[in-house]
């Protein structure tokens, strides 16, 4: 698939050299820096050093105040609590949370995942129902909620009250809870947008904490999840994300919680043998772990039977009584995989026989019998191949119900809003929604969501982009360099991994394909001085002619460490390769 490379403008070379000086380091490295909007010593000692002093106070959120003292006034007439979320990663992390936050000092309450087939996203009339028949009074929707105005009235009138704890957008009619803690409402002055559902929980749990003047210490051991919930939900890991997600990390790998412990020996990440021994991790645990292992593990609970499971793990106190719950997880996990292969390939099929769809500006597919646990996975799949806005349907409970996944820079949720009038329920972000409708509105729900891309997507778009942040000689990447570069971690959305362009390089040896059409080889500028370094370039098997042929090439790539044979070195991570001709 061809791509475009978008190189960065070069921030003011005063302002880079000035940083560069300043920090004693290379100015390439300061040009990042100036790219992320960080241009004095001072910002950039906070952007090396996250403290969780800067973290905002949680009251500057609109109702948390409310929040705050609706949750007092349940614990002080002993009133029954339930605590309410998503199937997703981001759900069930900020139920384990708040759960858990509350279980220390009150014992009333509950928690509740809705099954995903049959209840589906966000606040059900049956979780109403259990709640009344258990005798709660309230209920804190956590990563769901914020349009959910019909349930929450329904729960008002049988004597329950809401707090809806949620990062997704608002729409135009807001639910009568007791507080709408989001961000996202346009009166909220709270300065960070983004927080994950799970982040917005630890945020309530803050609030608690601080106005009862209880330690906040007491509250990190609760940043594993958080760091978790912000991988796996893509959030951004920008301004209060990147402080949670660092020291999450931190949390993750020197004391996890059982649960994310037992994940990772499934995951193949220890040393040990069996997962109730304790000991050290094979390696550092960082934001792509979290992504492609403990992510996707917990989220197969809520596709293959319950999210509930995953809650369950997830406040286990102990890894012996971990282990039922994890296999069973992995379980679903494999299970998941299967789907979401067999899936993805009738997918590709239905798009290969038909040259409309192979040709379209997005891509719109239903089957009946797909399961509803993976089509945002399969949705995600297919972008890779067919790189355009996707919404992947398929029938549950007489209703047809769907997940979407966008591009770069199309804003996906907008264009779902723009045929909302043929849907019963939608929400999301901009890169991601799911939606339900009745299936005699699916024709014309599938050709007007198709006019609304055909109409405001650019050629530019449906071509993928690396963003390119600086061009760096091969010799000038060294272990300072890279020391220096690392601590720009946690990568993420607003933070991405840099990417550095090469210019005018050869092949040193000779280069071949391992694995999955994979190219291996080693590389070296040759008006740069003697710099060779390894290179591996994930299915990029067709430059091989190429580089066989010694042809001269300009590379695209990220610096990573690679451990092999109990050896650590500096490896490059190929993102593309272009040749004089392309």
């Amino acid at each position: 698939m061809q791509k475009r490379w978008v190189v960065n403008d070069i921030a003011s070379r005063d302002l880079v050299d000035k940083l560069a000086a300043s920090l004693n380091i290379d100015p390439v490295l300061s040009q990042l820096l100036v790219q992320r909007n960080i241009s004095s010593f001072p910002e950039a000692r906070d952007f090396f050093r996250p403290s969780l002093d800067n973290l905002h106070d949680p009251f500057l959120i609109k109702d948390m105040d409310v929040a705050i003292r609706r949750i007092e006034q349940a614990i002080e007439k002993n009133e029954r609590i339930l605590v309410y979320g998503d199937y997703d990663v981001d759900g069930t992390t900020a139920v384990a949370l708040v759960y858990s936050f509350l279980k220390d000092f009150y014992d009333n309450l509950e928690y509740y995942i809705p099954d995903r087939y049959k209840e589906g996203y966000g606040i059900s009339y049956e979780s109403i129902d259990h709640a009344k028949r258990r005798g709660v009074r309230l209920i804190i929707a956590l990563d769901c909620g914020i349009k959910a105005v019909d349930q929450v009235t329904y729960a008002l009138e049988r004597g329950i009250d809401f707090i809806v704890v949620d990062h997704h957008r608002p729409g135009e009619m807001l639910p009568p809870a007791v507080a709408l803690v989001d961000p996202k409402q346009s009166d909220c002055g709270y300065p960070y947008k983004e927080l994950s559902g799970c982040g917005l929980g630890f945020k309530l749990a803050q609030a608690f904490y601080q106005k009862h003047r209880k330690p906040f210490e007491a509250l990190e051991k609760f940043l594993d999840l958080v760091v978790v919930s912000i991988a796996a939900d893509i959030v951004p890991i920008t301004g209060e994300n990147r402080i949670l997600a660092h020291f999450g990390l931190k949390r993750l790998n020197m004391d996890p919680r059982a649960g994310l412990e037992s994940i990772l020996f499934y995951s193949n990440i220890f040393k040990k043998s069996q997962p109730d021994e304790k000991t050290a991790f094979t390696r550092e645990i960082g934001i792509n772990d979290l992504m492609f292992m403990i992510g996707p593990r917990i989220n197969a609970a809520g596709r293959i039977e319950n999210g509930k499971t995953a809650v369950d793990l997830l406040l286990c106190d102990h890894m012996g009584d971990t282990h039922q719950l994890s296999q069973t997880i992995n379980e679903n996990n494999t299970e998941r995989r299967t789907l979401d292969s067999s899936i993805t390939e009738q997918a590709m099929r239905m798009i290969r026989r038909n040259p409309g769809l192979k040709n379209a500006r997005a891509t719109v597919l239903f089957d009946p019998e797909w399961s509803k646990g993976v089509i945002g996975i399969v949705a995600s799949r297919l972008i890779e191949n067919y790189y355009r806005p996707t919404i992947i349907l398929t029938e549950s409970n007489g209703m047809i119900t769907g997940s979407a996944r966008s591009i770069k820079d199309f804003d996906i949720y907008d264009a779902i809003d723009a045929c909302s009038h043929f849907l019963e329920h939608f929400g999301g972000h901009k890169y991601a929604a799911g939606l339900s409708l009745k299936p005699e509105n699916l024709d014309a729900f599938t050709d007007a969501f198709n006019q609304v891309v055909e109409n405001t997507i650019t050629e530019a778009m449906l071509i993928p982009e690396i963003e390119i942040d600086a061009e760096m000689d091969l010799p000038g990447i060294e272990g300072k360099f890279f020391r220096v570069l690392k601590q720009f971690a946690p990568f993420g959305p607003g933070n991405p991994n840099p990417v550095f362009i090469a210019r005018n390089c050869v092949v040193r040896g000779t280069p071949r394909v391992v694995g999955n059409n994979h190219l291996k080889f080693s590389l070296m500028q040759p008006e740069m001085g003697v710099a060779e370094l390894p290179a591996i370039a994930f299915q990029q098997g067709q430059h091989l002619p190429g580089l066989q042929a010694g042809k001269r090439f300009d590379l695209a790539y990220q610096v990573e460490e690679n451990e092999w044979n109990g050896k650590t070195y500096l490896q490059l991570n190929v993102k593309d390769i272009r040749f004089p001709e392309e």
